[in-house]
């Protein structure tokens, strides 16, 4: 599993902030709309060559990921901006994701 942020906002991957999704969704919609998306990127994978088949499978993938959360406004509500997509180490998360070099079995990833 990959870290999460002490705040639940981001998860990381090879040091890379990315989004997770609003936790106030009810279990039933967030599981429609990871539906939605799985559905929009297997449209994405077979649209491969048409044009139009791609714009729309993507607009429909980003459309899932703004409705999780995951894209588009924050879902948290104290003012925090976004760092989705920002390297950990060039984010206020910096101290923490350091600190996980320390964690028994990591493969370190402050480095």
């Amino acid at each position: 599993m990959y870290p999460q942020t002490p705040d639940g906002r981001y998860f990381v991957v090879r040091g890379r902030l990315w989004r997770l999704s609003d936790p106030r969704l009810e279990p039933a919609e967030r599981e429609r709309l990871v539906r939605d998306l799985m559905a929009a990127r297997r449209s994405v994978r077979d649209a491969k060559g048409d044009a139009e088949a791609m714009k729309q499978a993507r607009s429909r993938g980003d459309d899932a990921k703004r409705a999780l959360g995951e894209r588009g406004p924050v879902w948290w509500t104290d003012g925090a901006p976004d760092y989705n997509r920002h390297m950990a180490v060039n984010t206020p998360y910096e101290g923490w994701f350091r600190s996980l070099d320390s964690e028994p079995g990591d493969s370190k990833p402050g480095r």
